[in-house]
C-alpha cells in the first residue's frame, strides 16, 4: 500500500500541474498548435512534423499553427499520457491490494473510465475547433479526474477524530456544489475568451448591471465566437458571461467563507483556515487578472487556484463524511451560534 499511496500522491501532483499547463496552452492560443490528434500532423513529435508546420506557417503566417504553439500542445499531450499511465497503474495496484483497508478498486476502475472520456474530450477539443462546450467539458473532466484521485488518496488516511455533525456534513456538500458551479462559470469565461469583457472593478463598463446578451452568451451548442445563428458573438454576450462569473464569485465567497468559519468554530481550525487562505488568494487573483489585463502567469495561476479549492473541498467532504457521529445532534448549530 505504500507504493499505492505514493503513486496516488505523485499522480495528484502531476494532474494538478497538467490542469495548469492546459490553461496555459489554451490562454496562449496554442490549442490548435497541432490540428490533429493524438500526434502532430500524424507524427509523434513536432520535429517529425516540421515540414507540415512550416508549410502551414507559410500558408497562413497569422494562423494558429507555429512551432512554439505546436510544442506547447504536444508537451501537454505527452504529460497527459504520463498521467494516464499512472492512473492505469493506480487501478492495477488497487485491485492487487483490494483486501487491504483504504483500497477502492471499483472507484479506481471508474477513474480509468473517466480518463477515457477525458481523452475523448481532448480529441474533440482539437477536431471540433475549440467549441466552448467541448473545451469547458475538457476542463471539468480534468477536475473530475483530480477529485477522484484526491478521494482515493483520502481513503488511505484516517478520518477526523473529532465528530462532525450532520449539519456540517450537509454544509460541506452544499459548499462543494456552489464551488463546482463557479468553476464551471469560470471555465465558460475562459473558453469563450471573455476574461477581459469587463476591464473595471467593481463595476463593469462603469455600471453595476451592464447591457448584456445572456441568451447568446450562455447558448451551449455553438461555435467559438459565434452565435447559434452563425453571427459573430458581440460584446454584450461576452459581458454577460464575465458578469455572471463575477456574481458567482461573490456568492462563492459568501458560501465558502461562511462554511470555513463554521469549520473553525466546530474545531477544524486547520481545514477552515486553509480554505479561507485559498479562497482569499483566488479572489485576489481574479481581481488582479482584470486590473492587469490578464497576464498569462496570473491567468494560469487563477486556474490553479480553482483546482486547489477543488482539492481542499474534496478532502473536507471526505473527512466530514467519514468522521464519527456526534453524541449530540446540535453540535453544528451550537458551533455556528457561538
Amino acid at each position: 500500500m505504500i507504493a499505492y499511496r505514493r503513486l496516488l500522491l505523485a499522480t495528484i501532483a502531476m494532474t494538478f500541474c497538467l490542469i495548469v499547463l492546459g490553461a496555459y496552452v489554451r490562454l496562449s492560443d496554442a490549442g490548435l498548435g497541432c490540428p490533429d490528434w493524438p500526434g502532430c500532423y500524424g507524427q509523434v513529435s513536432v520535429i517529425h512534423a516540421s515540414e507540415h508546420i512550416s508549410a502551414a506557417q507559410e500558408a497562413n503566417p497569422h494562423g494558429p499553427v507555429t512551432f512554439a504553439k505546436a510544442w506547447k500542445e504536444m508537451i501537454h499531450r505527452y504529460f497527459a499520457g504520463v498521467v494516464g499511465l499512472c492512473i492505469v497503474g493506480i487501478a492495477v495496484l488497487a485491485w492487487r491490494h483490494r483486501q487491504e483497508r483504504g483500497s477502492s478498486p471499483l472507484l479506481a476502475t471508474l477513474l480509468v473510465g473517466v480518463l477515457v472520456v477525458q481523452a475523448l474530450f481532448g480529441k474533440w477539443t482539437v477536431t471540433m475547433l475549440l467549441k466552448p462546450a467541448i473545451v469547458t467539458g475538457h476542463l471539468l473532466g480534468g477536475l473530475t479526474v483530480l477529485s477522484l484521485l484526491v478521494w482515493l488518496y483520502a481513503r488511505t488516511q484516517r478520518p477526523w477524530r473529532q465528530a462532525v455533525s450532520p449539519g456540517l456534513k450537509l454544509a460541506a456538500a452544499a459548499a462543494f456544489l456552489v464551488l463546482g458551479m463557479q468553476v464551471t462559470l469560470g471555465g465558460w469565461v475562459s473558453t469563450n475568451y471573455a476574461a477581459l469583457a469587463c476591464t473595471d472593478l467593481p463595476t463593469c463598463h462603469g455600471e453595476w448591471v451592464p447591457d448584456m446578451d445572456v441568451r447568446n452568451g450562455f447558448h451551449v451548442v455553438r461555435e467559438l465566437g459565434m452565435s447559434p445563428e452563425g453571427d459573430t458573438l458581440d460584446m454584450t454576450a461576452l459581458t454577460a458571461i464575465h458578469w455572471m462569473h463575477r456574481v458567482g464569485a461573490v456568492i462563492t465567497l459568501l458560501v465558502l467563507g461562511s462554511f470555513a468559519v463554521a469549520l473553525i468554530r466546530a474545531g477544524q481550525a486547520g481545514a477552515g483556515g486553509m480554505l479561507l487562505l485559498l479562497l482569499g488568494t483566488q479572489i485576489a487573483l481574479g481581481a488582479a487578472n482584470v486590473l492587469l489585463s490578464l497576464p498569462l502567469p496570473l491567468a494560469a495561476a487563477h486556474n490553479g487556484g480553482a483546482a486547489a479549492l477543488v482539492v481542499m473541498m474534496v478532502l473536507i467532504n471526505y473527512k466530514a463524511r467519514t468522521s464519527a457521529q456526534p453524541r449530540l445532534a446540535g453540535v453544528f448549530h451550537e458551533s455556528t451560534a457561538a
